[in-house]
Protein backbone atom coordinates (compact mmCIF):
# COMPACT_ATOMS: atom_id res chain seq x y z
CA UNK A 1 0.00 0.00 0.00
CA UNK A 2 2.88 1.97 0.59
CA UNK A 3 4.21 1.41 -2.02
CA UNK A 4 1.67 2.27 -4.29
CA UNK A 5 1.42 5.45 -3.09
CA UNK A 6 5.16 5.90 -3.48
CA UNK A 7 4.97 4.87 -6.70
CA UNK A 8 2.00 7.46 -8.08
CA UNK A 9 3.74 10.63 -5.63
CA UNK A 10 6.76 10.15 -8.18
CA UNK A 11 4.68 9.63 -10.94
CA UNK A 12 2.80 13.07 -10.25
CA UNK A 13 6.16 14.79 -9.23
CA UNK A 14 7.68 13.57 -12.13
CA UNK A 15 5.14 15.15 -14.27
CA UNK A 16 5.21 18.20 -12.59
CA UNK A 17 8.89 18.92 -13.49
CA UNK A 18 8.61 17.93 -16.75
CA UNK A 19 6.06 20.50 -17.21
CA UNK A 20 7.68 22.85 -15.56
CA UNK A 21 11.25 22.25 -17.74
CA UNK A 22 9.54 22.31 -21.02
CA UNK A 23 7.83 25.53 -19.86
CA UNK A 24 10.83 26.92 -18.81
CA UNK A 25 12.94 26.06 -21.78
CA UNK A 26 10.52 27.36 -23.97
CA UNK A 27 10.72 30.81 -21.69
CA UNK A 28 14.85 31.08 -22.40
CA UNK A 29 14.22 30.13 -25.90
CA UNK A 30 11.86 33.61 -26.21
CA UNK A 31 14.84 35.29 -24.22
CA UNK A 32 17.64 34.34 -26.13
CA UNK A 33 16.19 35.24 -29.13
CA UNK A 34 15.92 38.93 -28.83
CA UNK A 35 19.52 38.84 -26.75
CA UNK A 36 21.64 38.11 -30.10
CA UNK A 37 21.84 41.34 -32.22
CA UNK A 38 24.43 39.97 -34.47
CA UNK A 39 22.24 37.13 -35.45
CA UNK A 40 18.91 39.31 -35.80
CA UNK A 41 21.20 41.51 -38.00
CA UNK A 42 22.10 38.54 -40.37
CA UNK A 43 18.87 37.82 -40.70
CA UNK A 44 17.39 40.95 -41.46
CA UNK A 45 20.30 41.38 -44.00
CA UNK A 46 18.80 37.84 -45.92
CA UNK A 47 15.31 39.46 -45.84
CA UNK A 48 16.65 42.24 -47.18
CA UNK A 49 18.28 40.50 -49.94
CA UNK A 50 15.55 38.55 -50.89
CA UNK A 51 13.26 41.13 -51.47
CA UNK A 52 15.72 42.87 -53.28
CA UNK A 53 16.37 39.64 -55.44
CA UNK A 54 12.44 38.94 -56.15
CA UNK A 55 12.28 43.03 -56.99
CA UNK A 56 14.77 42.99 -59.65
CA UNK A 57 14.06 39.41 -61.14
CA UNK A 58 17.46 38.50 -61.15
CA UNK A 59 20.83 38.90 -58.91
CA UNK A 60 21.10 42.08 -56.94
CA UNK A 61 23.53 44.66 -57.70
CA UNK A 62 24.49 43.48 -61.22
CA UNK A 63 26.19 45.92 -63.41
CA UNK A 64 26.28 45.66 -67.61
CA UNK A 65 29.67 44.06 -67.01
CA UNK A 66 27.93 40.74 -65.37
CA UNK A 67 24.78 40.53 -67.37
CA UNK A 68 27.78 40.76 -70.88
CA UNK A 69 29.73 37.82 -69.12
CA UNK A 70 26.51 36.06 -68.34
CA UNK A 71 26.06 36.31 -71.90
CA UNK A 72 28.83 35.10 -73.16
CA UNK A 73 29.42 32.15 -71.24
CA UNK A 74 25.70 31.00 -72.02
CA UNK A 75 27.03 31.98 -75.94
CA UNK A 76 30.02 29.42 -75.50
CA UNK A 77 27.54 26.68 -73.91
CA UNK A 78 25.28 26.64 -76.21
CA UNK A 79 27.89 26.67 -79.15
CA UNK A 80 30.01 24.17 -77.36
CA UNK A 81 26.72 21.77 -76.74
CA UNK A 82 24.19 22.38 -79.59
CA UNK A 83 21.75 25.06 -79.79
CA UNK A 84 19.31 23.47 -77.21
CA UNK A 85 18.07 25.55 -74.65
CA UNK A 86 20.37 25.50 -71.40
CA UNK A 87 16.90 25.54 -69.13
CA UNK A 88 15.42 22.05 -70.33
CA UNK A 89 16.61 19.15 -69.88
CA UNK A 90 17.68 17.30 -73.28
CA UNK A 91 15.35 14.57 -74.58
CA UNK A 92 17.47 11.15 -75.47
CA UNK A 93 16.33 9.03 -78.08
CA UNK A 94 17.13 5.63 -78.31
CA UNK A 95 17.27 3.40 -81.57
CA UNK A 96 17.72 -0.07 -81.50
CA UNK A 97 16.33 -3.25 -79.84
CA UNK A 98 14.62 -2.88 -76.86
CA UNK A 99 13.85 -5.85 -74.18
Amino acid sequence: MILQRLFRLSSILQSAISVHLRRNIGVTAVAFKELDPVQKLFVDKIREYRTKRQSSGGPVDAGPEYQQDLERELFKLKQMFGKADMNAFPDFKFEGESR
